[in-house]
This record gives C-alpha cells, structure tokens and sequence, in this order.
C-alpha cells in the first residue's frame, strides 16, 4: 500500500489543513513539557527526570508523526517545520510564564518576534 493511500485511509474527514496544525499543537504541548518540565522539579534525581521525559515524548510522537503525514497532504515539508517552530514558541511562552513561572523579557519577544517573521517567510508563495 502507497504512503499516501495509507494516509488518507488514516485521516479523519476533517481538513488536513486544520487537523494537522491541531495534531503540531497538541504535540508541541507534550514535547514542551517532555524538555522543559524537568525543570519545576531540579532536586529529583536526573535519570528519573530522562524516563519520565522519554515517557512524555511517546505521546508527542503519537500525534506529531500524524500530524507530519496528515499535513504533507497540503504543506510541504518547510511549511511544516515552519509551523511546528512558531506553535513552538507559542506553548513555551504560555508553559514559561505559567508553569515554570518565568516571564520573557523584552529580548525574549523580540528574538521570537523575528522568528514568526520567519515563519510568514516560509508560507510566502
């Protein structure tokens, strides 16, 4: 069976436009907390800190390598890795301020600022 027979055999009849960036978002959450939630917790030991985060990014691959199926059907694959960079920046930010309780400065903003320009960049036909 052709990927893209298997693909559409897989896909849900929502739009692939939509469904894909919602899979990204969904696994940028997990992703985000499978890197960075560690953090919250520095005095457990590391290598629980490496199998909890190994346990988290299954789930983040679970909806991740979907999403990358699902949105090769309409957006190529820089378009994706675009889209995945900018969701990215949008969970940390939400995960920094209120999870970790760290708020970006200025710098911060503006760093990601440039990197949603190069976001639309990418998507420009």
């Amino acid at each position: 069976m052709k990927t893209r027979e298997f693909t559409q055999k897989l896909s849900t009849p929502m739009n692939p436009r939509l469904l894909a960036p919602l899979l990204l978002l969904g696994s940028n959450v997990f992703m985000t907390f499978a890197w960075y939630g560690h953090l919250r917790y520095r005095k457990s030991p590391l290598i629980a800190a490496i199998l909890v985060s190994w346990g988290i990014a299954l789930f983040e691959y679970c909806l991740q390598v979907p999403a990358n199926r699902i949105g090769a059907e309409v957006y190529s694959a820089p378009q994706l890795k675009g889209m995945q960079e900018i969701l990215t920046l949008l969970v940390f930010v939400v995960f920094s301020t209120w999870y970790l309780g760290q708020p970006l400065k200025w710098n911060h903003w503006a760093g990601f600022a440039l990197i949603l320009v190069a976001g639309w960049l990418i998507f420009l036909e």
